[in-house]
């Protein structure tokens, strides 16, 4: 198998179809495969998917019981990628997939493990576009990602990654924080992005929220050496300030009422020391869960998985 689609599904009954459609079309010429992955969706995408996988020999089809979120049904589909390489592809037709066809050639001439794709006039909605950013920038200091490169949801990935990414158990997959962890050499190309065909973007500010603690807590121990570096910034600060406080008092040069003094060094410190405290905590809850056992998502049922005599993707499988 040369190549695996892999796209996570949520609430898109009428544009999954025309998407699985579409890609048995432009990859008509190349070996390969789509895995479906209905993320817990309320509308009729679980029976259209279904559906899809007695229509075509190469779809298969995961239901999850509850929505898990869209990197938790990703690493799902990955689990499941037979192809030499997987395209990840969103369900939303703003990546045409045709594309992915770029993406191999650039993976195959650059020997590239993973390729990103990049836009040069994003039509995501103001709000989302101003996450990715938030993220992007966020991910460069804390992944280490080359400040140029965009962590488009739209990627190539070679096998032997997805082989390590797929051993991650813990309750929060980032995808682009399992990639770094693995490897650095990624390429990227310019492909078209297109208006969204159907629906609004699942883009909230919730989802946000809890992409950037994630990202922030999850796959970088960057927040807590900079609270280190604040607080000796300020221990160094404290003694700097009562030298001069006392300088001032044995000179009678300068004079501060004492209790602006006061109320300022009790704010400052009761702000570091709950931040501080919340961002252990976010720490100690991510422990927490991951120890516990809490599954990155629960298999409710699968379909095209039997019609074939056919080795199916495992973690074992993927390891070899």
């Amino acid at each position: 198998m040369q190549l695996t689609v892999v796209i996570p599904v949520y609430n898109s009954e009428r544009t999954i179809k025309p998407l699985v459609d579409r890609l048995q079309q432009c990859l008509q010429k190349e070996r390969f495969d789509v895995v479906l992955v209905n993320d817990g969706s309320a509308d009729q995408s679980e029976s259209v998917c279904e559906q899809l996988t007695h229509h075509y020999d190469n779809v298969r089809f995961i239901s999850l019981r509850r929505n898990f979120g869209e990197f938790n049904a990703v690493l799902c589909g990955l689990t499941h990628a037979r192809g030499k390489y997987t395209a990840i592809i969103d369900d939303d037709f703003q990546n045409p997939p045709e594309a992915i066809l770029t993406l191999m050639d650039v993976a195959v001439q650059g020997n590239y493990d993973v390729v990103y794709s990049r836009y040069a006039q994003k039509k995501h909605h103001w709000f989302r576009n101003l996450g990715s950013w938030l993220v992007n920038t966020l991910t460069t200091y804390s992944l280490g990602k080359p400040k140029g490169l965009y962590l488009s949801s739209f990627k190539l990935i070679e096998r032997d990654v997805v082989a390590e990414i797929v051993n991650y158990t813990g309750p929060y997959p980032y995808i682009d924080g399992l990639i770094f962890r693995v490897t650095r050499n990624v390429g990227s190309v310019e492909v078209p992005h297109m208006d969204r065909v159907e629906g609004r973007s699942n883009y909230t500010v919730k989802k946000l929220v809890g992409l950037f603690l994630n990202v922030l807590i999850g796959y970088s121990v960057w927040p807590i050496r900079l609270f280190t570096i604040v607080g000796f910034s300020l221990l160094i600060a404290s003694v700097l300030a009562g030298f001069g406080l006392l300088l001032g008092r044995l000179t009678n040069t300068w004079s501060t009422p004492g209790w602006a003094i006061i109320s300022w060094s009790v704010w400052m410190a009761t702000a570091l020391v709950l931040t501080f405290l919340g961002i252990i905590g976010e720490y100690i809850g991510k422990l927490f869960m991951t120890s516990s056992g809490v599954p990155p998502y629960v298999e409710k049922q699968r379909h095209g998985f039997n019609q074939r005599n056919e080795i199916h993707s495992t973690r074992s499988e993927l390891s070899t």
